[in-house]
């Protein structure tokens, strides 16, 4: 275990490590009070461990695998990192406050496989699975950034690349996430966002069905949505359909449709009508998205007037909808501009 982030550690793994070596197990539970209480930054701000102790543990285990490439600070409050990791590649996360909320997003993956033609994330594919401790590590890193009275109160995995395709990496993280002692945030504050994956749906379905699913519909029909979401050819909309379906009959928890709006292409009056067709049966809330743009892709965002006639057609056909205001547009807060910005990758 030796040079491994202590991030990457179990509760009972970093206990042994201390009993092996002398410490009293005890220790274990102060030193996760220093990172998801404290939020301490390194290991000599730990005072109270030994200071013979925090060098040992210094010399064995990073606190931090991360660096901070790029911080970026928007007029909204919206604050973006770019983290380069120890095993190689960068990711993005966001901290977006909102009132009296404290949301981040994070991400999953060195860049995304799924291929959505809008998603800057994926423009040059995918490198690797995050490891738990590199997607617990973006939730201390935003946490750092609040100021000592407050803590982060929602979670949302829309960052970087397809969280179902990393379930094995995801869900130890987000167990840390939502424990008592770790940052205490409610798995009813939790979403797990995804272009959806039927398996692995069925997988959360049948072992972890207490999070928030935002499934990302982008088009009402098989034909428009392999153009956006090539990956939709593996299963098609039926399947997905039914998949989200048993996810809510598991859980009883209202899903979320994501459908991001892209001037000319899914925002006209046929595709608000084929919404109705798929959604308005089911319990669940339609969350329209103008497309953020992104340099180097040829989509852009509807005009207010077709914005206006596609909410239009989806309340006279009584779906439960909301359009989600943009946010961060100036500091390229939308998934994978500021690592793209900043590699050209």
């Amino acid at each position: 275990m030796e040079a491994m982030s202590l991030l990457e550690l179990s509760e009972t793994q970093l206990s042994d490590w201390l009993a092996a070596h002398g410490y009293p197990r005890y220790r274990a539970s102060q030193i996760r009070g220093g990172l998801f209480r404290n939020r301490v930054g390194s290991w000599e701000e730990m005072s109270d461990l030994p200071k013979e102790m925090r060098a040992r543990l210094g010399g064995s285990f990073p606190l931090y695998g991360t660096r901070v490439a790029a911080h970026r600070c928007a007029a909204d409050g919206t604050q973006k990192l770019l983290l380069t990791l120890a095993a190689g590649g960068q990711v993005e996360c966001v901290l977006l406050p909102d009132g009296p909320r404290r949301s981040i997003c994070i991400s999953t993956q060195v860049g995304c496989a799924m291929g959505c033609v809008f998603c800057a994330s994926g423009l040059s594919g995918v490198e690797r699975n995050l490891a738990a401790g590199e997607i617990l590590e973006q939730a201390l890193q935003l946490q750092r950034l609040l100021p000592r009275d407050e803590r982060l109160t929602h979670m949302v995995v829309m960052g970087m690349g397809e969280p179902l395709a990393n379930l094995d990496g995801l869900l130890p993280a987000l167990e840390e996430v939502r424990r008592d002692d770790g940052l205490g945030i409610s798995v009813r504050r939790i979403t797990i966002s995804t272009v959806g994956i039927p398996s692995a749906i069925r997988r959360l379905a049948r072992g972890v069905p207490h999070y928030h699913l935002a499934v990302s519909l982008h088009a009402p029909t098989d034909e428009l949505r392999n153009r956006l979401v090539p990956t939709n050819r593996k299963s098609g909309l039926a399947e997905l359909l039914r998949a989200a379906d048993e996810y809510f009959q598991a859980s009883g928890r209202r899903l979320t449709y994501e459908y991001v709006l892209l001037a000319g292409i899914n925002d006209q009056s046929q595709h608000a009508r084929g919404l109705v067709q798929l959604l308005r049966d089911r319990p669940v809330l339609l969350n329209v998205i103008p497309f953020n743009p992104v340099a180097g892709l040829p989509y852009s965002t509807p005009d207010a007037a077709a914005i206006r006639r596609f909410r239009r057609v989806l309340l006279d056909g009584q779906v439960n909808v909301q359009f989600r205001q943009r946010r961060g547009d100036d500091i390229d807060a939308a998934c994978g501009q500021l690592r793209r910005a900043t590699t050209g990758r």
